[in-house]
């Protein structure tokens, strides 16, 4: 979508860690460590990947993996500030109906769109509402 529509669309990502898995919340935060030092991205994927065994030491595992600061990793998963921010999130995604993960929203509604062409379609019917086109097909490509 970023690439679709670079200068209309915005990506904001917000942690909404569910009760019902053990390590969600510490996942969240080790993330947010993993962002301080510009691997964020690459280490949600490897979270997303282990997913079955997640552990604290799989966390650690991972930032080794990924070439983080170790030292600094276990400094900020320790960091309250962190974890003040993932409740932050958390407040804010029950006070805005997040029931599950992933939840999209376009323009502060929960969109329904489960695939990319759904989500596309969306964002289009959205731009056109708003009239923050023009919005101009790409000719199906990429």
């Amino acid at each position: 979508m970023l690439e679709k529509f670079p200068l209309q669309v915005k990506l904001v990502f917000k942690n909404y860690p569910l009760r019902q898995h053990a390590f969600a919340k510490k996942a969240a935060v080790a993330a947010f460590a993993a962002r301080r030092q510009g691997k964020f991205w690459e280490y949600h994927d490897l979270l997303f990947e282990n997913g079955e065994s997640l552990s604290d030491q799989k966390f650690r595992d991972i930032a080794r993996e990924l070439g983080l600061d170790l030292e600094r990793f276990e400094k900020d998963i320790n960091d309250l500030k962190i974890v003040a921010r993932i409740n932050q999130d958390i407040r804010l995604g029950a006070h805005m109906g997040v029931r599950g993960t992933p939840t999209v929203f376009i323009n502060g509604n929960v969109s329904r769109a489960r695939t990319l062409e759904a989500l596309e379609a969306a964002v289009r019917n959205e731009l056109q509402r708003t009239r923050k086109g023009p919005v101009v097909s790409d000719g199906g490509k990429g």
